[in-house]
């Protein structure tokens, strides 16, 4: 434990990557529980950011993941115009083997020790049915149930997002707000990426998916036939025809190896932290790609939860979700006025956000 605590201490105290506020490190030997939560900033208000339930392979993995996407909430908050300041927990474990009503609890009681710096909700490995078990525990558990106050599964507005998001970079690059014509290929057509293809086919783009999961792609090839799918993502991202690639799984999505490869003039999807590292931005900009941050697209679902907490109402969150559009286009006007990558212009205005809030504290 002592070289977690260090690893902790080095990150917070020393790298680039800290500026953190506040690590608790969480224990209920009793039920099992191993947990982390990260709280990076509160400078626009109460840190909020989802549960990650997840068999890392160390404590430290877990703390090191913590700790990034604390930092990557502040940043989508910021952006997505919320009053909240960035926060991220992880839980250590397989879900589908010590998830536990007693963990959970004794999970939730570890957030209501914060007295409100952090709210949580879904995330990885968590779900509606687990945030309405930690809610018992504290007023600060979002994404629970309709039948318990809460607006349910976020992955409705999530995608309308991320549709928005596609909509601006049509916009920016093509001269009109849509994806009529257009070949878009999704990567991963799960709860987010099978909703993005309805808006896609509503607009009328021609789609070509790909899935790990077989039952995945069928429910969408079967209820659209014009939908094509394709063996794996490898495949999808060389097709000659695609004008725009949406990752929608896995993070880590642009790399080395598919950066050099992708044909699509724009990449905009759901997936999280789709660098793979940094300067990865500027290897797709140098190749023409224009990469609508993910942090800022994606954040569909961050709003529906941010609004639960003042009594949910969907009109109000879709009609926030549907400023990603115009924000994406801020974004990419910022890129192009200061020479940089629309990653680093993202970044930019949040970093900027952020500072004139804790000037203003």
């Amino acid at each position: 434990m002592t070289d977690v605590t260090d690893g902790v201490l080095h990150t917070l105290f020393q790298s680039e990557q800290g500026g953190h506020e506040q690590v608790v490190l969480c224990q209920d030997r009793a039920s099992g529980l191993k947990a982390v939560i990260a709280i990076h900033s509160t400078a626009l208000g109460p840190a909020l950011g989802g549960t990650r339930f997840y068999p890392y392979a160390t404590e430290e993995a877990a703390v090191a993941d913590a700790l990034n996407l604390a930092r990557g909430m502040s940043y989508k908050n910021a952006m997505a115009g919320l009053d909240h300041g960035g926060g991220k927990a992880v839980i250590i474990g397989d879900p589908e083997k010590i998830k536990s009503e007693e963990l959970l609890l004794a999970y939730g009681r570890f957030v209501a020790s914060l007295g409100g710096r952090y709210v949580t909700a879904c995330d990885v490995g968590t779900y509606v049915a687990d945030m309405d078990v930690v809610a018992r525990e504290n007023h600060w558990t979002t994404g629970r149930s309709p039948e318990n106050g809460g607006a349910g599964d976020s992955s409705v507005l999530t995608a309308f997002g991320v549709f928005q998001g596609m909509r601006a970079s049509a916009q920016h690059l093509w001269g009109a707000p849509t994806l009529r014509g257009r070949t878009v290929g999704v990567a991963g057509v799960g709860k987010v990426g099978h909703i993005l293809v309805e808006h896609l086919l509503e607009d009328g783009a021609e789609v070509v998916i790909t899935d790990v999961r077989e039952d995945s792609v069928r429910r969408i090839t079967d209820k659209h036939p014009k939908v094509t799918a394709v063996a794996d993502t490898e495949t999808l991202i060389r097709l000659p025809e695609l004008d725009v690639y949406a990752p929608c799984a896995l993070g880590g999505a642009l790399n080395d190896d598919t950066v050099p490869v992708v044909t699509a003039k724009v990449v905009c999807g759901a997936a999280n932290n789709q660098l793979a590292h940094p300067g990865v931005e500027k290897d797709l900009a140098d190749r023409g790609v224009l990469y609508a941050p993910d942090y800022v697209v994606n954040a569909g679902g961050v709003i529906q939860v941010a609004d639960e907490l003042h009594g949910f109402d969907f009109d109000r969150c879709k009609a926030k979700a549907a400023k990603i559009y115009d924000t994406t286009l801020a974004i990419f006007a910022r890129a192009k006025t200061d020479g940089i990558p629309p990653a680093a212009a993202a970044d930019r205005i949040a970093e900027q956000r952020i500072a004139e809030a804790r000037g203003a504290l």
